[in-house]
């Protein structure tokens, strides 16, 4: 029996992320701590009365029969989700995506992009609204589109506030308001391509990167205990550190390094470090900083407590 067609328009908003702790480290089973932005990812489905596809977004556009969906490189993570609920879909549809943060600055909208699809799509088929599924669902697009990815920023796209994980996986929410300066350095290096560069690196060096490694799980783990008892300068040393090591891994840049000394020496900020992957890409302290003296675009941003939402 198929599923009852919905009548009205479905909406999934999902936030960005930030990386805090835990990069690469979180490949190979260490704990990792991501947090999700006040910027999101807005999805609506509008039931069609065919069966066709359309995808409206800043990206560009799209359309084909659901039986016969071409790739698209704008859209590479929306038809993955797509396929993996072809043979519970009522019928055609048309997607409107909006963005409120550039899919060119490291705030996860593949992630944000990639949860609320699959939430609109699982409410569309008639299936109930669950995280955890939702996050395995969203984990198997990420895997099969880029062929490998830790899941951090899909945790904190789907559970909102601040998140330790791991890849088991596992989820260990935190329930606070941060405040948080995030610093775009001008470029990025995909994320497949660093992990490759990183773990071309510890094959050559095991021993040093498992120590790395243990050290960056080990702190990951205190700074989650240093937040629930909101002892900030406590966690920004940790933070401080973990760009020490993220030095040590190979994937800090001269405008990374500028744009973190600037944090750590800024009024305000308890620690900065490199988020994500490295060798480009965004820098965040903890705290609101100007910063006028850099020559790169700066983000004021919260940590958002909400996650994915439906509205109907």
């Amino acid at each position: 029996m198929s599923p009852m067609k919905p009548s009205t328009s479905i909406t999934a908003t999902a936030p960005g992320s930030l990386m805090l702790l835990g990069e690469h480290a979180v490949l190979h089973g260490h704990p990792a701590l991501v947090c999700a932005i006040d910027r999101s990812i807005r999805v609506r489905l509008t039931p069609r009365a065919d069966n066709r596809l359309t995808i409206h977004s800043a990206l560009g556009q799209y359309e084909a029969p659901l039986g016969a969906l071409a790739d698209h490189p704008s859209f590479r993570f929306v038809l993955q989700a797509i396929r993996q609920h072809a043979k519970t879909l009522p019928d055609g549809f048309d997607l409107e995506i909006e963005s409120e943060f550039s899919s060119d600055i490291g705030f996860g909208s593949s992630a944000a992009v990639t949860v609320a699809t699959h939430a609109a799509l699982a409410r569309y088929c008639g299936c109930p609204f669950d995280r955890e599924a939702l996050f395995s669902a969203a984990l198997e697009t990420v895997h099969a589109v880029q062929g490998r990815g830790s899941g951090a920023d899909l945790a904190a796209a789907v559970f909102g506030g601040v998140v330790g994980y791991t890849t088991k996986p596992s989820f260990d929410p935190v329930a606070l308001s941060l405040p948080l300066t995030a610093v775009y350095c001008g470029y990025k290096t995909p994320t497949p391509k660093v992990i490759q560069r990183v773990e071309a690196l510890r094959a050559a060096d095991p021993q040093k990167y498992e120590q790395i490694y243990e050290e960056i799980g080990r702190s990951a783990l205190r700074a989650v205990e240093a937040l629930r008892a909101h002892d900030f300068d406590g966690f920004g040393a940790v933070l401080n550190r973990n760009q020490e090591l993220m030095n040590a891994m190979g994937v800090n840049t001269p405008e990374l390094a500028e744009i973190v000394t600037a944090l750590q020496q800024a009024d305000g900020v308890y620690g900065a470090k490199i988020s994500g992957s490295g060798m480009g890409d965004c820098a965040v302290g903890i705290g609101h900083a100007e910063l006028p003296e850099l020559a790169y675009s700066v983000y004021h941003l919260n940590v958002s407590p909400e996650g994915v939402t439906l509205y109907e």
